[in-house]
């Protein structure tokens, strides 16, 4: 789905992508290898500590190590991703949640390790989970403050 998103906006879906932590890591690695497969979703994106399923190049369903890195611990959050229809949309948003009194984890930028017009912000919810606003479509232009949507490419199943 990546491939030449950079033409296109993304669907219209509220939730982008969601992501939950694990306790034991090896094991739910194989739980979800084997229930997903089943469901037609494989691996999309590897890091080691955290996996991407989905299908067509796109990672819809995250599963992380909770003890893993410096977050590690009981009360580690939950990572949600909202779509935006643009940057100025992902901007918006953080600057919204800036003023709603929150905590900044990344103000708005190209994420080009996820794919290169993967635009985003992640801020800290009031219950201190992981909350991301993003859009698939920025270019550099965009991205400098242009807020750019396309004709939407046919989303999965279709």
């Amino acid at each position: 789905m990546y491939d030449g998103i950079g033409t296109a906006c993304q669907d219209e879906a509220v939730i982008d992508h969601l992501g939950i932590n694990c306790a034991d890591w090896e094991k739910s690695k194989a739980f979800y290898d084997k229930v997903l497969g089943m469901l037609g979703f494989t691996r999309q994106m590897d890091f080691d500590v955290a996996i991407g399923y989905g299908k067509d190049g796109k990672p819809d369903f995250w599963i992380a190590d909770k003890n893993a890195g410096d977050a590690a611990g009981p009360n580690r959050e939950v990572h949600v991703a909202f779509q935006a229809a643009g940057t100025d949309a992902v901007t918006a948003f953080y600057n919204a949640a800036l003023e709603a009194g929150v905590e900044s984890l990344h103000a708005p930028r190209l994420w080009p390790e996820y794919h290169p017009g993967y635009f985003g912000a992640f801020v800290r919810d009031p219950d201190g989970n992981n909350v991301e606003a993003v859009f698939h479509g920025a270019t550099p232009r965009s991205a400098a403050g242009r807020s750019v949507c396309r004709p939407t490419l046919p989303t999965r199943g279709q």
